[in-house]
């Protein structure tokens, strides 16, 4: 079964270090908080070291 990622906006803290990991998955939106705007744009351990990066631990892997 293919992994999703979620992003819990509530717990983001803006921090872009998602962004910093892994640039063509995450975004920030205009509020600053963490989006995953292209899910295929890198491999799954690309995502997980940015899930990694996240100080919040706000970014998860749904299945």
């Amino acid at each position: 079964m293919a992994k999703n990622v979620f992003v819990d906006v509530e717990e983001c803290i803006g921090c872009a270090a998602c962004v910093d990991s892994c640039p063509d998955v995450f975004r920030m939106t205009e509020d600053n908080v963490a989006e995953i705007f292209n899910i295929d744009g890198a491999s799954e351990e690309e995502i997980q070291d940015a899930i990694d990066a996240c100080p919040s631990e706000c970014i998860q892997w749904e299945e």
